[in-house]
């Protein structure tokens, strides 16, 4: 037996068998069926609770705990904490458990509060009235007590409580209406049907006497995804089953509307609902800037315990000799004497450790979460990216990403509704041949103005008449568009006629609802669909009705739908719509070359196209139809397969009418978006279902292909003359030509030296692409590589006919190639969730679509072009912030402890503290926390202006470059020096200067006040120097943050605290300044410990300048005033005064031109005045006397406070 069979088997014993059968059976009213008639099973389902919440009142605190303590930082200072509590150690325990429990209090409180929340929103929905049927009355009760098989009534605008069966309503036909908008974000009113034989049940009394059970699959999350079947019990014969289908299932969370009441039967309840099963937990994401920050926190633990290690050997070497074990003032005791030497040695291991345990900063986790939070304020407040439209702003669902958009190198885009608008109107129609033109018709909206038809070629004839309306008629009756008889939706005016208050079209689908219109335009108008009647009015205004016996609904993969309709004449049609993939091969008859050059022409011009085919139906085959379509949906096992065979067998034999063409317009600045990402080093891949010639010409309108750019194609046309393995290869030769067997580089698209290539690839062809291959020869490697090498060498990759589930495939493989880029995913629809979750970074366009691509997402934004601001300005900001902050933090962490490492060598490794506890305690905490945080919060090191001018700087930051092992060994060298000149300067200090002016000597806590004074100021002074962006509030905190550092220490010891039990700092801060000596040292070893540093970054500055200290000279040479007319990736380094005055003087005459021509698009243009570096409703009014430091700036991000 395998693995796989005894796991099977463990899990239908231990969680009963209801949890692993593939279907559940439901009785209606949780009553018995009649005798005889079937097995009674009484089967357990949950309740209908939510629960969203992650803890409640009594775990709260043991599954908080285990999971802070998770964390590898936490769970190190709980061991040293309890080291601390255990043996005798040189520090109090304090200095370590406060901080630790400061870190645990502040995050508990967090999540804790959070979590409340939720709780609080548990209990709203679960405590919400629902109203029952019981004994034949209607009956109310909370939503958490309803069961599975209770009848439920819900009446308009209530939203569902659970996942619901429809079985009547107070409609005739037995239809309601629902918004989904809830679940996926359509606001549109979607139809759901009851079962034909329970529809007449529309009274409690009446609904009371329904005997029936229902048998269904067991719970899963595909929202439109449902199988069932209900067994009706009348007169008790035999049970008449009907199948049940998405459209009768009701979903938690959806609105009813238009309805006055419905009845319906719970079928999924609790934390079985779909829409429960679908909104919970999503795989965490991780920055790379966290897993940097992982690496070094390792490296600093092996630091800490080769210290440790050292200091042991070295104490026990020391007291090898006999003179000196112990100093006369410190004999061990007889206890210490008898103790083994491997556990006095363990012993003072573990209080090394505890000595130095200060260079692992964990505070610094604590300071970048606040950072994360409070810096993803600035998208929510930029005004830049606010639709006004929409009236909506930015959405960040989460800010643990901040940074990863400063280091994006792939982007997936969709096409529809992200690069377009998805806003459709037709642009012709074609008959036969013959074109039609309606004017103006645009989303069902008719713009003023607006003439009738035109036709732009020969009359059709008398036969072509009857065509060309039974062609206008499809488009009228083959669609799921509804009809709302309302003036106004939304504040927005949407009647067809002006003036008039009178019907529009909703639908799911803006192609659908463009078609409608279009055809209202052309004479043909859709006016309801009633009793199972479509009516429509022709030229004539006459009414025509048609019944509407079956609906072939639209999936992505059959790529067409179907409706069969019975005329007033009693003749039955079938009409189908669809893609030209899907229909031409099924059409018997029809002017085909004529439609598909038509077709063909408008793909090219990247319109959206659809063939339109017919069949006459005789009454035998629609029974037979009609028994094909009952008995697949009959099945509960296989019910989509079984579908599909018989879509198959119906829908060929057509008769070819003609085609549509609807054009979605391009976004406004979708075109210079994608090129910017490309100057800015990143890769763009369109990802979309359309066809091949649709999305190339949208691509070449946005910029993504260009008129030199060499076409490649792997498609299912080529591979069908070629084997795939030949088309793989001799594309791979092809772009590998000029440069061997190197990868191009990725920028290389942009230069005239390179051919440029695109590559487009469909649906069917990346599949067997992806598919494992055996057949490849030794030498060919496997497809997966070549097709990845040939899309490294290419500038921009596009994926037509694509699948939601193939866009989520091409990210995960971009993702595992070896480079391992980081990935980023934007799209509008809830066929681009996969691709978004799946992306390192996930981006939802809140477009008409629906809202599920935006909850789904990391961040949520109106409009394609306001990726450009967030990659471009806040991506970067938040990179170079964070990553000064995570390296600032270890080197004055370093800075802090190593001076206590080098102070053991001259204490005979006795584990004595250089610092007293109280700096211990506060110096992550208080002393140096503020200033970074701030920083980490608000450094802008280039104009924003010029960041979005010049796309290129992007690139100096891009593959985690400020974060590389070089700069970090390069912080930590420099800390290691800083803490050198700390402690010998103070050495020398001390050997040459031991008296004050009265003769007093002085002690070793004046000694290590003084190294503590130093620290404090050199790193506080480091990290102003490195500061480019000064405001008041920088101000505030820098030099706020060293007087309170001189002001605490004059309180701590200068008054006799009497809940200490030693008063070893009285005095010492205040006799230490007293000394003139220890004022000219404290100054000298400051210049000497910032120095080197700054030396070092003004020469790389002057002789290998980066494009972006280039640009930070040029800003400060012109004061700010930088033209837009520079060629900032020319500029070199300052140029003479001479220069200026030039620079001056052109400025001064660009200027009055400007005066008198119309106003250019500026990107970054300051003639005069303070440029305004923030346009962000800044909280803190930053932005005031703006300058920059003299010093040269180093790439660094902010840091929080740490080392506690």
């Amino acid at each position: 037996m395998d693995f796989s069979s005894l796991r099977s088997l463990i899990t239908r014993y231990c969680t009963g068998e209801e949890s692993w059968v593939d279907s559940r059976t439901v009785y209606i009213g949780n009553k018995v069926p009649p005798p005889g008639t079937e097995a009674y099973i009484l089967q357990r389902f949950p309740d209908n609770r939510i629960v969203s919440s992650k803890y409640t009142f009594w775990n709260f605190i043991p599954k908080n705990l285990f999971e802070q303590f998770r964390r590898i930082a936490n769970f190190y200072f709980l061991i040293i904490f309890l080291v601390q509590l255990i043996i005798d150690t040189p520090t109090s325990p304090m200095t370590s458990g406060l901080p630790l429990f400061f870190v645990i209090t502040v995050t508990a409180i967090k999540q804790g509060y959070e979590d409340w929340i939720r709780h609080k929103a548990d209990n709203a929905v679960n405590q919400c009235p629902v109203h029952v049927i019981q004994r034949g009355k209607v009956e109310r009760k909370q939503s958490q007590k309803l069961q599975v098989g209770d009848i439920v009534q819900v009446k308009e605008n209530e939203t569902f409580p659970c996942d619901l069966i429809l079985l009547s309503t107070s409609r005739e036909d037995g239809t309601c209406f629902v918004t989904t908008a809830s679940l996926d974000g359509e606001s549109s009113h979607k139809t759901y049907y009851a079962v034909q034989d329970t529809k007449a049940f529309n009274t409690a009394e009446e609904v009371e006497t329904l005997h029936a059970t229902i048998e269904c699959e067991q719970p899963q999350p595909d929202l439109y995804k449902f199988v069932g079947r209900i067994n009706i019990y009348l007169d008790r014969n035999e049970p008449i089953a009907r199948p049940l289908g998405s459209e009768n299932l009701l979903l938690r969370g959806a609105t009813l509307k238009n309805t006055e009441y419905i009845h319906a039967v719970a079928i999924y309840t609790g934390m079985e609902t779909k829409m429960a099963l679908n909104y919970q937990s999503k795989s965490q994401k991780r920055s790379a800037v966290e897993k940097s920050m992982n690496a070094y926190l390792i490296v600093y633990l092996c630091i800490l315990i080769s210290k440790a290690l050292i200091n042991t050997v070295l104490k026990y070497v020391w007291q090898a000799n006999p003179n000196r074990d112990e100093p006369w003032y410190n004999q061990k005791t007889e206890t210490e004497r008898q103790r083994h030497v491997l556990i006095r040695a363990f012993t003072d291991f573990l209080a090394f450790m505890v000595l130095f345990n200060y260079i692992i900063p964990v505070s610094m986790y604590v300071t970048v979460e606040m950072q994360k939070f409070l810096g993803s304020y600035f998208i929510l407040w930029d005004d830049d990216m606010f639709d006004e439209e929409l009236g909506e702003r930015p959405l960040v669902n989460t800010s643990d990403l901040n940074e990863e958009l400063g280091q994006v190198e792939y982007v997936f885009t969709d096409k529809t509704g992200t690069l377009t608008e998805n806003n459709m109107e037709l642009r012709e129609c074609c008959v036969d041949g013959h074109v039609y033109v309606p004017h103006a018709i645009c989303n069902g909206q008719i713009l003023p103005g607006a003439a009738e038809m035109d036709m732009i070629d020969s009359s059709p004839g008398i036969d072509g008449k009857e065509r060309e309306e039974l062609f206008f008629r499809a488009l009228c009756l083959c669609h799921t568009v509804q009809v709302k008889e309302e003036e106004t939706v939304d504040g927005i005016k949407r009647g067809i006629h002006q003036g008039k208050s009178t019907s529009f079209y909703i639908s799911s689908s803006p192609d659908e609802v463009a078609l409608v219109e279009g055809m209202k335009r052309l004479g043909f108008t859709y006016l309801r669909l009633k009793d199972s009647h479509m009516e429509i009015l022709n030229r004539e205004e006459e009414m025509e009705r048609f019944e509407l016996l079956e609906v072939l609904n639209f999936d992505s993969v059959r790529r067409r739908m179907s409706v069969i309709v019975r005329s007033s004449s009693g003749e039955y049609y079938l009409f189908c719509k669809g893609a030209d993939s899907s229909i031409f091969p099924r059409v018997v008859s029809g002017k085909v070359e004529q439609v598909r050059a038509r077709v063909e022409h408008n793909a090219v011009e990247g319109l959206r196209t659809l063939c339109v085919a017919y069949k006459k139906l005789t009454h035998e085959e629609y029974e037979q139809t009609c028994h094909l379509l009952s008995s697949a949906k009959l099945c509960l096992h296989e019910c989509d397969k079984k579908l599909a065979e018989a879509y198959d067998v119906i829908e060929k034999d057509f008769i070819l009418l003609g085609a549509t063409a609807v054009e979605d317009r391009l976004q406004d600045k979708a075109a210079d978006t994608i090129e910017s990402l490309h100057k800015a080093g990143m890769k763009v891949w369109v990802l979309t279902g359309d066809k091949m010639e649709t999305a190339a010409a949208t691509c070449y309108a946005s910029r993504l292909f260009h008129r030199n750019t060499q076409i490649l194609e792997l498609t299912t046309k080529r591979t069908e003359e070629q084997s795939l393995h030949d088309v793989l290869f001799d594309l791979s030769r092809t772009v590998l030509r000029q440069h061997g067997s190197m990868t191009r580089d990725i920028f290389s698209g942009l230069s005239g030296d390179y051919q440029d290539y695109g590559l487009i690839i469909d649906g069917a062809t990346l599949s067997a692409v992806l598919k494992p291959t055996r057949d490849v020869t030794s030498n060919g490697g496997n497809y997966k590589e070549i097709f990845l090498e040939i899309c490294r060498n290419c500038s921009a990759v596009l994926c037509c006919r694509m699948a939601p589930l193939q866009k989520a495939q091409i990210v995960k493989l971009i993702k595992a190639s070896k480079e391992h880029p980081i990935t980023l995913a934007i799209g509008d629809g809830a066929n681009d969730v996969s691709m978004i979750l799946e992306a390192h970074v996930g981006i939802g366009i809140m477009g008409k679509e629906g809202r599920q691509a935006a909850r789904n997402s990391d961040y949520a934004i109106t409009k394609f072009k306001h990726l450009k601001k967030m990659l471009l300005v806040h991506g970067h900001y938040y990179y170079i912030r964070i990553a000064e902050l995570v390296q600032y933090f270890f080197y004055k962490n370093v800075c802090f402890i190593f001076p206590q490492f080098l102070y053991q060598f001259f204490c005979g490794f006795s584990q004595q503290p250089l610092y007293d506890t109280a700096y211990l305690t506060l110096y992550n905490i208080s002393f140096t926390s503020l200033p970074i945080l701030l920083y980490s919060l608000m450094e802008q090191h280039i104009n924003m202006d010029i960041l979005k001018r010049d796309p290129s700087l992007y690139r100096d930051i891009a593959k985690n470059s400020l974060l590389r092992w070089p700069t970090f060994i390069y912080w930590t060298l420099l800390g290691v020096f800083n803490a050198v000149v700390f402690f010998f300067g103070a050495v020398f200090l001390f050997d040459n200067t031991t008296f004050t002016s009265n003769g007093q000597m002085f002690g070793n806590w004046t000694f290590g006040t003084l190294v503590f004074t130093v620290l404090v100021f050199t790193v506080t002074l480091k990290l102003a120097l490195d500061t480019h962006y000064w405001t008041w509030i920088n101000h505030f905190v820098i030099w706020g943050s060293l007087l309170f550092y001189v002001i605490f220490s004059l309180l701590w010891g200068g008054i006799i605290w009497p809940f200490l039990n030693y008063q070893r700092m009285y005095y010492v801060f205040m006799q230490m300044l007293s000394s003139g000596p220890a004022w000219l040292s404290i100054i000298l070893l400051i210049i000497v410990c910032l120095l080197p540093d700054v030396v070092k970054k003004v020469l790389c500055r002057a002789l290998w300048p980066t494009t972006t200290e280039r640009i930070q000279n040029a800003d400060k040479l012109y004061k700010g005033h930088l033209s837009e007319f520079t060629p900032l990736s020319s500029l070199q380094a300052p140029p003479t005064r001479k220069h200026v005055r030039r620079g001056n003087e052109s400025q001064n005459h660009t200027h009055r031109r400007s005066d008198s021509s119309p106003p250019k698009k500026l990107m970054c243009t300051y003639w005069g005045g303070r440029p305004d570096y923030c346009t962000f409703s800044s909280f803190f009014r930053i932005g005031e006397n703006l300058r920059f430091s003299g010093a040269a700036y180093a790439y660094r991000a902010p840091g929080p406070e740490t080392s506690v």
